[in-house]
């Protein structure tokens, strides 16, 4: 089982503006300043999208290249999944998320219908509904 990385889709106002981040293009990278210790488990891992206080879309993680200042590029495909919108805090720079505990793609066996929008998700997370 792979391990994921969670972040914050910062700077998007919408779902919509992260799927623009991604439209026509075939990979995209994310800038962070320190190599995951864990990189060897992330074979087959994705990269989970939080926004809005909630998990919304993941894309696969291609791979990892050191950058010639000592950063590093985490290398997505462009391909945006929709998954099933998970409450989720916010924190700074990415976080680690076992497999067992990632969310369901929506075009999956288990994915019917449309994803809760984040906000609704985060007020229901608050009352205990979710």
């Amino acid at each position: 089982m792979p391990l994921h990385l969670t972040k914050i889709a910062f700077g998007a106002k919408s779902y919509a503006d992260i799927e623009c981040w991604f439209a026509g293009r075939a990979r995209l990278a994310v800038n962070t300043r320190y190599c995951p210790k864990r990189v060897e488990e992330m074979q087959g891992g994705s990269l989970y999208w939080i926004h809005e206080h909630a998990m919304v879309a993941r894309n696969v993680i291609l791979g990892f290249e050191q950058q010639d200042n000592g950063r590093w590029w985490i290398h997505l495909d462009a391909r945006l999944v929709p998954v099933q919108t998970t409450p989720r805090r916010a924190h700074q720079g990415w976080r680690y998320l076992a497999d067992v505990d990632a969310p369901r793609d929506l075009s999956g066996p288990e994915g019917r219908g449309e994803a809760l929008p984040a906000r609704l998700v985060g007020e229901l997370a608050k009352l205990g509904l979710v």
